[in-house]
């Protein structure tokens, strides 16, 4: 039992260099998409992957940088399940992640998913990631992605990006 223990905590710490091919500062983990791993009967790894969204163009490339990453480190056979069973938050975001996005320059997802309706996070006030001013205003609902907004500060007037709260 404690090398099976041993085990999934090693494929956890491994997993944590595979980066979001969208925003390379930040792992799989400080994502949460990772949501179980665990080793079976048949002494095979088993990752459940939770893309930000389920149609998400990167999903076939997660899943293989995620078996490559723990194939390189000598664990065999990894089979990656896609998990549906919840849609993917921001509230599986880890805090460290949510402080790798702000020195990244994009403002973190502010509060909780349930508490973020459409009026709430894209309302003006989102905090700049550059001079943490609160005096910003909104270009537009969609940034470089779906999940990012458009802002600028008025206090740097530099634009960035805001992960919208989902």
């Amino acid at each position: 039992m404690q090398r099976i223990q041993h085990c999934v905590e090693q494929c956890w710490q491994i997993l944590e260099s595979v980066s979001d091919p969208e925003i390379p500062v930040l792992s799989v983990i400080d994502l949460g998409m990772i949501r179980g791993v665990e080793l079976n009967a048949a002494n095979e790894i088993l990752v459940r992957l939770t893309p930000t969204y389920s149609g998400c163009p990167a999903t076939d490339l997660l899943k293989q940088q995620i078996q490559q990453a723990l194939n390189e480190q000598g664990f065999e056979p990894v089979q990656v399940l896609l998990d549906l069973s919840e849609a993917w938050t921001t509230d599986w975001m880890s805090e460290q992640g949510k402080q790798k996005l702000q020195a990244y320059g994009i403002a973190p997802p502010q509060g909780q998913a349930e508490h973020c309706g459409t009026h709430v996070a894209l309302s003006d006030g989102v905090a700049c990631p550059h001079c943490k001013s609160s005096d910003t205003r909104l270009l537009s609902e969609f940034s470089s992605t779906a999940c990012k907004a458009l802002y600028q500060c008025w206090s740097c007037l530099e634009p960035f990006d805001y992960f919208k709260c989902i």
